[in-house]
């Protein structure tokens, strides 16, 4: 997601022609910045959004003096708030006091009866500590499972799963849930809310501990009996759907997996994606500068394609500039020729998200329908 200009807000003194650096913002993005006709103070808006919960965007309202660069807060702010069983709304309040719901923008949505979301932290194999949500189908327990599980990767890989509603074409927590099926929403390391040392592990070593990091969380959850180790599903999208295609590549413990815009080739990538300089920073290679294919190679799917077992349903957009769609009909065509059960299906006008409805109703109900299909009976367990 992008983010307005940097908090230090600098302002153009007309008399001097000279620029003012100014702070007081805190840790806060400037998003607009209006003044009177008379030269009056300017009114600054800015927000932040908590790097340990997603979640929430706080909006508030500032008062500059241009002379001295002077910041009045107003003392207010509003929030855009979402929580497991409600959509984002506006909230209001004082700045360190309890808000107001001003906005019911989907009153309908009380009507349904959502899954159970919980929060869950657990630790890495080599200690590191991690989180993320798991949710129940609707009505049922943890005391009801086994459950089929779908573990469902987040972008980025700088991001991260917040407890909030999750129901959507990219993130369809709840959408899965009310078909019978668990869902795990891990935030392994590469992702935000727990600094940048947390964040940049990823570099260089995309699919290693950051797989095993989803790993663990499965683990856990086949351990507590919640997860059935016979019906074990992943999926995701854009980042998410490239540690899908990673984890087929790696481990037949899955029986079921959606790769959603994902990268199949990081070499390809560096080479002709849209982000491929930062994508390149992150696989450990630098484009044509790099070490050496070989090193595109050791992270990428395609690489492994032969040992794939699992179903695959992949799903991409035909204009899509950020993972072009050839990452994805690169795949469908290695999975082709190595005998592998999957779907391939284009969305036309699309880029790398979905933004017509009727291309993201479709996306739903694939997604549901190749898991619930694959996932429904029991399966012998592999490791």
């Amino acid at each position: 997601m992008g983010r307005g200009p940097s908090a230090r807000l600098r302002l153009l003194d007309l008399g001097t022609r000279t620029l003012r650096t100014v702070d007081g913002l805190g840790d806060r993005h400037v998003v607009d910045v209006s003044q009177r006709p008379d030269g009056g103070p300017l009114a600054v808006l800015s927000w932040a959004q908590p790097e340990t919960d997603p979640g929430v965007f706080t909006a508030e309202l500032h008062l500059v003096d241009p002379g001295s660069g002077a910041v009045r807060g107003l003392g207010r702010v509003a929030a855009l708030v979402s929580t497991a069983p409600h959509p984002m709304d506006v909230f209001a309040g004082a700045a360190r006091g309890p808000l107001t719901r001003l906005t019911d923008t989907r009153p309908e949505l009380r009507r349904i009866a959502w899954g159970t979301q919980e929060r869950l932290s657990y630790r890495a194999g080599d200690g590191l500590g991690l989180d993320g949500l798991l949710i129940l189908p609707p009505g049922r327990t943890r005391g009801d499972g086994p459950f089929p599980l779908v573990t469902f990767v987040h972008g980025g890989p700088y991001h991260r799963w917040a407890d909030e509603l999750t129901s959507g074409w990219f993130d369809p927590g709840q959408w899965l849930a009310a078909a019978g099926l668990a869902v795990f929403l891990p935030n392994p390391r590469g992702g935000q809310g727990h600094g940048h040392a947390f964040a940049a592990a990823v570099a260089g070593r995309l699919g290693a501990e950051e797989f095993t990091d989803i790993l663990a969380g499965i683990d856990l959850l086949v351990e507590a009996g919640v997860a059935d180790p016979g019906r074990l599903g992943i999926g995701g999208w854009s980042h998410g759907g490239f540690m899908a295609a990673w984890a087929v590549g790696q481990t037949d413990r899955f029986g079921a997996a959606m790769m959603g815009a994902g990268i199949s080739d990081w070499g390809m990538q560096a080479a002709i994606g849209e982000e491929g300089a930062l994508e390149g920073a992150l696989s450990g290679s630098r484009g044509w500068e790099g070490p050496g294919p070989h090193r595109h190679d050791a992270h990428s799917p395609i690489s492994f394609a032969a040992r794939v077992r699992t179903p695959v349903l992949i799903l991409h957009g035909q204009d899509d500039t950020n993972v072009p769609l050839g990452q994805s009909l690169s795949f469908h065509r290695a999975l082709r020729h190595f005998g592998v059960p999957h779907e391939f299906a284009v969305y036309p006008r699309e880029g790398h998200g979905l933004t017509e409805r009727a291309h993201q109703l479709d996306a739903l109900h694939r997604i549901r329908a190749w898991f619930t299909h694959h996932l429904a009976a029991p399966a012998p367990h592999t490791s």
